[in-house]
């Protein structure tokens, strides 16, 4: 099992020097990849009632392909994934084009994790149909993997025309791996049908096996192998009980999970250095000397 941190970028300030120590000492310490939430823009929750998701406009985000970009400047090992990046409110061929850019910069590091979202004020704000975007996501799954790998497509789908054209250059990872976010059931089913990895969104294993179940026997009707399908679960670092995480830690590997990323925002850690110090702890604990 390979282990990551999450960029804890909602409790800190946009600090570049503290965001390359971070990407820095995280390689040093031997974490196999970093993982960025993001959004667009947040809501108004003075104007906008009843939003479903956690984060407002009060979060701060920055935009995972530039920060990404940052850190591969001074890193050579470690991965950076989004987990997960809102792909139906972006133009795909914009998509790849800023993907491959990071790969191919980055010697081919990145992991997309994708996703549809919650926040319909941001699909509004973006020009993008909030209703349609777990099929149009497909479409969209399609044409990355085409523009990847291919000098020169032709495209006609329900929501997208591309005639004869392509990307150049084109990512070091050929096609650069995806990953999918999400729990409902729609969302197991594309998994399973066309993403290389899940990415669930249960605080602890035990939630999780209905789903990790049902995606089983999705990938089997999909004719794939589970082996060959990643799993990549989230645990928070809370009061930092060592003995508590290796229970955590357990419990995702004998569930299946092949990569966990450690979450230490909302610990009520405000500085790099007191984030830093709780991987650090984890490190010492769970990660082999690299």
């Amino acid at each position: 099992m390979e282990y990551g941190a999450v960029f804890p970028q909602t409790d800190l300030e946009a600090e570049p020097e503290g965001i390359l120590r971070f990407a820095r000492d995280l390689e040093q310490q031997g974490f196999n990849h970093i993982l960025a939430y993001e959004h667009v823009l947040g809501v108004d929750s003075d104007h906008i009632s009843g939003s479903r998701g956690p984060y407002t406009l009060e979060h701060p985000f920055l935009s995972p392909f530039v920060v990404f970009a940052f850190m591969a400047a001074v890193t050579s090992r470690i991965e950076f994934a989004t987990g997960i990046l809102i792909l139906p409110q972006r133009q795909t061929a914009l998509v790849a084009k800023q993907a491959a850019t990071l790969d191919r910069l980055s010697g081919g590091r990145l992991r997309l994790g994708v996703g549809i979202g919650w926040n319909e004020a941001e699909y509004i704000a973006l020009g993008k149909n909030f209703h349609d975007r777990g099929k149009r996501s497909e479409e969209q799954i399609e044409i990355l993997r085409a523009l990847w790998t291919q000098s020169s497509i032709f495209y006609q789908g329900e929501w997208h025309t591309l005639p004869y054209v392509g990307l150049n250059p084109g990512p070091v990872q050929q096609p650069i791996p995806i990953w999918i976010g999400g729990g409902a059931d729609a969302v197991l089913r594309r998994a399973a049908r066309l993403a290389d990895g899940w990415m669930p969104n249960y605080r602890q294993a035990d939630q999780a096996i209905p789903s990790l179940d049902r995606l089983a026997s999705y990938l089997e009707e999909a004719g794939r192998e589970p082996g060959s399908f990643g799993i990549e679960a989230r645990i928070r670092y809370a009061d930092g009980d060592l003995e508590s995480i290796e229970e955590s830690l357990r419990a995702w590997q004998e569930a299946g999970a092949t990569k966990v990323s450690l979450n230490t925002m909302g610990c009520g850690f405000k500085t790099v250095d007191e984030h830093l110090g709780a991987f650090q702890a984890f490190a010492r604990a769970f990660i082999p000397s690299p």
